[in-house]
C-alpha cells in the first residue's frame, strides 16, 4: 500500500460510487465521464493495494476495505464542506438520501415526514421511488427501503415501522348499478380492481386470490392509487388500503368481517447507509410518522 499516492478527488469519487452504485451515475454526480471513474477508482486500488468495489447482479458494492475508505472520504467531504461555509460547522443532515416505498406509504407517510424533516435541514433533498417491491439490500442507488412483510435478509438494519389494514371498497354508484354482495359467493360475481396478478412479488398480498379464487379482475395496476380511482370510477370492487380509500366519500366498504388483511410496514437501511447522518434522520423521522399515523393505518381515523 501506497498512502501517499492517495489522492483526496480519488476518494470522493469512491464515495459517489458507494452512494449510487454505478459508475454511470458516479459520473453524473462528480461530473465526468464513467470511464474517469473507472480509472479513478482502479489507481485508489492500486494506491491502497486491495480492492475497494465488486460488481453484483445489484450494482457496485464496498468490500471492506472499501467500506474503509469511504469513510474517511466522507470526512473529507465534511471537512471541505466547512471550508466553503467560511468555517461554519455544516449541517450533517443534508444532501441527497434516496428511497423506495410503496405509492401509499410514500404520498401519506412519507411526504409529510421528509416536508417535516426538510424544514429543519433546508439542505436536505430525498428522492422517493414509489414502487411495490420486495426489499433488495444494496439495489444500487437506494439507501433505505419501506416495503411489506417481513425481509428476507440479514444484512444491513431492518426495522419494523407498524401495519396497515386492508378491506374491500366499492363507490356508492357501483352498488346501486350492480348491487350490493351480501357474503363471499355474491363477491366473486364482480370484477376485481387489484395488482397485476403476473406483477406481484409479494406473497401477503394475494389475499383476493386465495379467499376469492372465482373473483375475474376487472382493472389491475401496479399503482394503489390507480386501483382507488378506477375502484371509484366504477371499474369494479377494489381490495384497498383503508387509510387511502377511507379518504374519499363516494366509497363504501364491504364485507369488513370477512374480507379484512392487516399487513406490516418494514424499512430497510443499507449497512453504509446507517453512516449517513441524512439517512439516520430520514430513517428517524419515518418511524415516528408512522408511529403517529397507527390510527389512520388501522383504518380508524
Amino acid at each position: 500500500m501506497d498512502a501517499g499516492s492517495v489522492r483526496a478527488d480519488d476518494l470522493l469519487m469512491l464515495l459517489a460510487v458507494a452512494r449510487t452504485g454505478r459508475y454511470t451515475a458516479a459520473a453524473q454526480l462528480r461530473g465526468v465521464d464513467h470511464t474517469t471513474v473507472a480509472r479513478r477508482i482502479a489507481a485508489l486500488e492500486e494506491a491502497l493495494g486491495g480492492r475497494l468495489v465488486a460488481q453484483s447482479g445489484r450494482g457496485w458494492e464496498l468490500t471492506t476495505l472499501g467500506a474503509h475508505a469511504a469513510e474517511t472520504a466522507g470526512r473529507i467531504e465534511a471537512a471541505m464542506s466547512q471550508l466553503a461555509a467560511g468555517g461554519v460547522e455544516p449541517d450533517p443532515v443534508s444532501g441527497v438520501v434516496r428511497m423506495s416505498a410503496t405509492d401509499g406509504f410514500s404520498a401519506y407517510i412519507a411526504a409529510p415526514a421528509i416536508a417535516s424533516l426538510r424544514e429543519r435541514h433546508p439542505d436536505l433533498v430525498v428522492e422517493v421511488v414509489a414502487a411495490q417491491r420486495r426489499a433488495a439490500l444494496h439495489r444500487p442507488g437506494l439507501d433505505l427501503e419501506v416495503v411489506v412483510g417481513q425481509p428476507q435478509t440479514s444484512r444491513g438494519t431492518t426495522v419494523e415501522l407498524g401495519s396497515y389494514a386492508l378491506g374491500m371498497y366499492a363507490s356508492r354508484s357501483y352498488l346501486e348499478r350492480h348491487g350490493r354482495p351480501r357474503d363471499l359467493d355474491e363477491l366473486q360475481t364482480h370484477g376485481l380492481v387489484y395488482f397485476v396478478d403476473a406483477m406481484l412479488q409479494v406473497e401477503a398480498l394475494d389475499l383476493p386470490r386465495r379467499v376469492v379464487p372465482r373473483m375475474r379482475d376487472g382493472v389491475t395496476s401496479t399503482n394503489v392509487l390507480v386501483q382507488v380511482e378506477a375502484t371509484r370510477a366504477g371499474a369494479g370492487i377494489g381490495m384497498l388500503p383503508c387509510f387511502v380509500a377511507d379518504r374519499h366519500a363516494d366509497l363504501e366498504r364491504l364485507l369488513p368481517e370477512t374480507m379484512t388483511e392487516r399487513l406490516p410496514y418494514w424499512m430497510v437501511v443499507r449497512a453504509d447507509s446507517m453512516r449517513i447522518p441524512a439517512v439516520v434522520a430520514l430513517a428517524d423521522a419515518l418511524r415516528e410518522q408512522t408511529a403517529r399515523s397507527k390510527a389512520m393505518l388501522d383504518g380508524v381515523g
